[in-house]
């Protein structure tokens, strides 16, 4: 009923007309169904492509099991559990951000949250386009310098600041590095001036896949144009609450925060 086609690197193994054993936290699950069918997930009525391909997503603090129901065109239907495997979230320190961007006051609170509202709008869409069936490749090449889903602790003025934990991961590499779109898409939201995120993209794979790259110096495409993977869309910058030139990649499935990392496969010298 179900083959997995990808979900992290390896790619999670199933043999056609099976489910994956096991996804892990934060993972982006790509599968395939019977065409027609009618997937619910988490409440959730998922699209399906006309090939039968469809999306969903993991969360960081998910323990499983997750359950997939499925009912083809004729009636047939099938419940799967599918186990959720934990991994370690390691507590990652940050030092040298200016301090308003980690204690903002009330008016540049507020603007922060009207610029987030925003970014949440843009990942709400659910496209028929299946973009996300590509195998996604690398952005850029560079040192990973923070991890998705690390416990992030802000040092202002020699006290520790709690935060959300990384929604994405972070690639080191000058500034002016090209940024190039991992994969097909179309562009929901550009804007080069937000408070916590500066020059920040999102680029939508369909059925609420997205990719967002944060701190940009520049980018090259606007809302409604149509990326195809490899696409120059921007260039590395250290814009917003950064400390230095990166890029920040992040993934969501709707409100559903992924990890980019469990898409690629292990990175090459360009």
């Amino acid at each position: 009923m179900l083959a997995c086609l990808a979900g992290a690197f390896p790619a999670i193994a199933a043999e056609a007309g099976a489910f994956p054993a096991q996804v892990s936290q934060g993972a982006l699950v790509i599968a395939k169904v019977e065409p027609g069918s009618k997937v619910e997930y988490a409440g959730r009525t998922l699209r399906v492509a006309p090939d039968g391909a469809v999306a969903f997503g993991v969360g960081r603090d998910e323990k499983g099991p997750v359950t997939v129901d499925v009912r083809t065109r004729d009636g047939r239907h099938r419940r799967v559990a599918i186990e959720v495997t934990p991994r370690d979230w390691p507590l990652e320190r940050v030092d040298g951000v200016p301090p308003k961007t980690v204690e903002p006051p009330p008016a540049i609170a507020e603007r922060i949250k009207r610029e987030q509202a925003r970014v949440v709008a843009a990942r709400a869409r659910d496209d028929a386009r299946a973009d996300f069936e590509q195998r996604f490749i690398w952005p850029l090449t560079g040192r990973i310098s923070g991890r998705f889903g690390n416990q992030r602790v802000y040092v202002v003025d020699g006290k520790d600041v709690p935060k959300s934990p990384h929604s994405g991961m972070d690639i080191a590499a000058p500034e002016g590095t090209p940024v190039k779109a991992p994969a097909a898409g179309l562009v929901t939201f550009a804007d080069g001036g937000l408070y916590l995120t500066g020059g920040t993209l999102l680029i939508d794979h369909g059925h609420g896949v997205s990719s967002n790259f944060l701190h940009l110096s520049r980018i090259d495409v606007k809302v409604g144009d149509r990326i195809e993977q490899g696409q120059v869309v921007g260039a590395v910058g250290k814009t917003g609450r950064a400390t230095g030139p990166h890029l920040h990649w992040g993934m969501n499935w709707f409100d559903v925060r992924l990890d980019p990392l469990l898409l690629l496969e292990p990175a090459r010298p360009e």
